[in-house]
């Protein structure tokens, strides 16, 4: 397997980066056009919003009132699930109550597992919604050791379960997504490929090669996974393999499967979603959050609407010419390799990426200030405590502190100001570019370079002066509206450039509601970071009230979604549907309670067995319903106790933890 893994990397390489239109502006990505019923679906078309009822299909009435729910908020195609005959045969009476009703959005069946069930649904619905990896197969967790005779045998007998639903999608006019999912890979495809998004690639083409063996093109594409590297590099690895001719360029519908709820869902979701519609692809999404559907949508919404008029935003970006080997980027963007930097004080290197608070908008800073970034200054035993959203530096522009910090945070200010006053060992000085360009003062350790990410492609004088620097950090930002595809570009040239200085990505912005920010910041700062750049994240929110820790939480959280800090317990919950034998957003909230001081620890919670353990990825422990109250836990993808009572479930799941010892009380961690 390493083998065959090795020569399609290199391949991909050899190949260059053609996954995108371009990769230093924005533009959609071209496709055919797919008819859902009366809907249109490509790049021809707006970016469409969908989502998935969470009643059980088997009630009629409510399915219909949740689907007007979601239909009234904006939502364009309506998810169902069928887990069996029955379910799809109830499709046919929720259709017929929403179109009575003057409702005409187009339905999809989503199917696991159920061959008959998706052939009767085609016949009723506008879209039939399949999984590659539990279609035709089940999975079992084995590791089976096929020659190219015996995989071809597998081939055939997945043609032979698919032809019919093919053959009745084709007469019906009826749409299909091929959506493979990053936890539910099947045994024979991880066997051969690994558990890599080449892996998850290759579990759609086979089922796409049958379709267009049958002259079936009336097809979506999705490959969703809860990693939002993984997630990202497999869409882009897609996009790549059908750029290369074999195959019709297809929609893709974009999903973070299991993102989660409130703010860390929206921010992981914003990250992977965000990171590929920077890209120009993706062409209809769905947000999962373990929330009602129709919060769903405005998340959505807003993340499509951004891209409106996008562009035409800025003037051209100029592209790298003089890349090794005639690529676009420096970068392999099918495989996450963080970006090699010197270490300079704790950036670069190994260090973690810092985050930095900019309070460089306040007219003054006291100590209860400081809470909103993770430090309590505590008055009864006089000594500062800090959670584990602390930050690692504080900007304070041209304002003095009049206490101390605490030990660990340290503080930048800007460089005028600090070179007229008398700083402390823990200060430092952040310079305009040109400033440092010409100012012989500088701190002998330490010192922040402000450039706009134009600068690093057109002053030849400061990136000469970069490549020499000693005890630089850079801080990158940009004015460009299309802000993170000019930062991208700044990297490729130090890339280029051969310059290893670390760089803290510096993203402001102007008068938008919070919830927006936390939807802006993770895409912008999310694709960068995704790409393997960034050393440090400071986020600033100007004109409209934010509180510093809304701003502190965001980029905690953008760096725990991209997965390369992790600060808190991380929480896979599936976004509930029909299937669901329990109550998500209650058990979710019950598990948060009494574990989230476990700091780094991944929680799969899901719903029913179909988003299991394999859907549960790379999670520690899983929560999973198998029944009406019954509750399976899981250890990674092996199940420890099955047939747990709800009622106790997650005492249960604690005394797992215990058992493994990485529990700790809550006391311990905050002390």
């Amino acid at each position: 397997m390493s083998n065959l893994l090795q020569s399609s990397s290199a391949h991909l390489i050899s190949d260059g980066n053609i996954y995108a239109p371009t990769l230093f502006g924005y533009q959609r990505r071209e496709t055919i056009p797919v008819s859902i019923g009366d809907l249109m679906l490509g790049s021809d078309f707006p970016i469409r919003i969908q989502s998935m009822t969470t009643v059980d299909t088997m009630d009629t009435q409510g399915s219909i009132e949740q689907s007007i729910r979601m239909i009234d908020a904006g939502c364009e195609l309506v998810r169902i699930t069928a887990p069996s005959v029955k379910e799809a045969q109830n499709l046919e009476n929720i259709r017929k109550g929403l179109r009575a009703k003057g409702y005409k959005t187009p339905l999809v069946a989503d199917i696991h597992f159920t061959p008959n069930a998706a052939e009767l649904a085609a016949r009723i619905v506008e879209k039939v919604r399949i999984n590659p990896g539990n279609y035709a197969d089940k999975k079992r967790f084995e590791t089976i050791e096929y020659t190219e005779a015996s995989y071809q045998s597998e081939l055939e007998r997945i043609r032979d379960k698919f032809l019919p639903l093919v053959k009745i999608c084709k007469e019906y006019g009826t749409a299909m997504r091929i959506g493979t999912n990053h936890g539910s890979l099947s045994d024979r495809i991880l066997s051969r490929y690994g558990d890599t998004p080449l892996g998850m690639v290759e579990s759609a083409l086979e089922f796409l090669r049958i379709c267009e063996d049958e002259n079936y093109f009336n097809i979506v594409l999705s490959m969703k996974a809860s990693n939002t590297q993984v997630m990202v590099e497999a869409y882009r690895l897609l996009s790549k393999k059908l750029a290369d001719g074999q195959f019709k360029a297809y929609p893709l519908h974009l999903g973070v499967t299991e993102a989660g709820e409130g703010e860390d869902g929206r921010i992981k979701s914003a990250v992977g979603i965000g990171t590929l519609l920077e890209d120009g692809l993706g062409d209809t999404i769905r947000v999962s959050l373990t929330e009602d559907p129709e919060f769903e949508i405005p998340v959505a919404k807003d993340l499509v609407e951004r891209y409106v008029g996008r562009n035409h935003a800025n003037a051209p970006i100029p592209s790298i010419s003089n890349l090794s080997q005639g690529f676009d980027s420096p970068i392999n963007p099918f495989a996450y390799t963080r970006r090699k930097s010197v270490e300079r004080a704790n950036f670069g290197g190994h260090q973690v990426p810092r985050v930095i608070a900019d309070f460089s908008n306040m007219k003054s800073i006291g100590m209860d200030d400081l809470k909103g970034i993770g430090h309590f200054y505590l008055p009864e035993p006089d000594k500062w405590a800090m959670n584990d959203l602390g930050a690692d530096y504080i900007f304070t522009g041209s304002v003095d502190l009049d206490f101390m910090l605490p030990n660990g945070l340290k503080q930048i200010q800007s460089a005028k100001h600090w070179s007229q006053s008398n700083p402390s060992e823990h200060q430092f000085p952040l310079f305009e570019a040109a400033d440092w360009l010409s100012n012989s003062k500088k701190h002998e350790s330490l010192n922040f370079v402000h450039a706009d990410a134009e600068e690093i492609w057109t002053n030849e004088v400061l990136i000469n002066s970069l490549k020499s620097a000693q005890n630089e950090v850079l801080v990158l930002s940009s004015s460009f509206s299309n802000r993170m595809a000019a930062i991208r570009r700044a990297f490729f040239e130090l890339e280029n450039q051969s310059i290893s200085i670390p760089v803290i990505i510096r993203l402001n912005y102007q008068d938008i509601p919070a919830d927006q920010f936390q939807l802006y910041a993770p895409t912008d700062a999310g694709a960068l970071l995704i790409d393997g750049f960034g050393d440090g994240l400071m986020l600033s929110l100007k004109g409209l009230h934010a509180p510093i820790s809304l701003i502190n939480s965001t980029n905690f959280g953008i760096l725990q979604a991209c997965r390369v800090r992790i600060s808190k317990t991380e929480y896979i919950s599936c976004p509930s549907c029909g299937r669901t034998l329990f109550d998500l957003q209650e058990t979710t909230a019950r598990i948060r309670q009494v574990t989230d001081h476990l700091k780094g620890v991944k929680i799969g919670i899901m719903g029913c067995i179909v988003n299991g353990p394999g859907e549960m990825a790379d999670a520690d422990y899983g929560y999973v319903g198998i029944g009406k109250d019954k509750i399976a836990l899981y250890r990674g993808q092996e199940v420890v106790k099955k047939s747990v009572p709800a009622d106790s479930a997650v005492d249960e799941l604690i005394q797992l933890i215990k058992e493994d010892g990485i529990w700790k009380d809550p006391q311990e961690t905050n002390n």
